[in-house]
């Protein structure tokens, strides 16, 4: 596969100029020439191999030749909510988020969360999902919602009808095979049981992962792998 870069403005087969930091690294680190070929992507699914033209200070000047849609995506919703870990953990986990085919982030404030994201980390969220998306091939960008207070956010009326919560001792519950879904994990010190109850009278199904208690990163990530299991078994 030719190098991904990421562009924010609308592709079509014809011209198109790379500035900023995509450019530079095509053309300080890539060291890219006349006649070399890249691949363009801007979240809207569809991927578009260009052909290098001429490089200068303004930028890169490309050729798109032809678009490609290659279906990497879910085909379905899945949400998930989590509160922020600390430190790198949180670039981690969302860097594996959007690997795993996550549509949707929520960054969740509940009553013993700790990192509460201002706007500004959530914008460098937004750029973890940008080079992951490059590394991985999705051509649709996972989606970093502002943080949300969970007992507003499990009440929402317009998620999946299909709602998972992670709790330690639970029983497993059925998967939801074909169905958006929503998947919801606590702090390192679990969801109070006021949550838990408010949660319960929203239609959240409590699920298991495991008997162990697992840091808020790979709560997220099994969830959603458990998750992802559901919405791609064949039936």
């Amino acid at each position: 596969m030719a190098d991904r870069f990421y562009i924010n403005c609308p592709l079509a087969v014809g011209p198109v100029v790379l500035q900023g930091a995509e450019a530079h690294h095509l053309t300080h680190v890539l060291r890219a020439r006349a006649g070399d070929q890249v691949i363009l992507f801007n979240g809207d699914g569809h991927e578009y191999l260009a052909e290098v033209i001429s490089v200068d200070r303004r930028g890169v000047e490309l050729q798109v030749r032809k678009r490609n849609s290659p279906a990497r995506e879910v085909g379905h919703q899945l949400i998930v909510a989590a509160p922020v870990p600390k430190g790198d953990r949180a670039q981690f986990l969302v860097e594996k988020l959007t690997e795993l085919g996550v549509t949707r982030y929520v960054p969740l404030r509940t009553r013993r969360s700790v990192v509460h994201p201002h706007e500004a980390k959530l914008e460098r969220f937004e750029r973890y999902v940008i080079e992951a998306s490059k590394q991985c091939g999705r051509n649709v960008l996972m989606a970093i919602e502002p943080i949300a207070d969970w007992e507003e956010f499990c009440q929402r009326g317009n998620m999946p009808a299909e709602r998972w919560l992670a709790e330690v001792g639970a029983k497993s519950v059925p998967g939801a095979r074909g169905r958006d879904l929503v998947v919801a994990v606590g702090p390192e010190g679990g969801f109070v049981e006021e949550e838990l109850q408010l949660a319960a009278l929203h239609g959240w199904k409590s699920i298991s992962l495991g008997p162990r208690i697992l840091r808020v990163e790979t709560a997220a990530l099994v969830a959603a792998v458990r998750a992802m299991g559901y919405l791609t078994a064949v039936t």
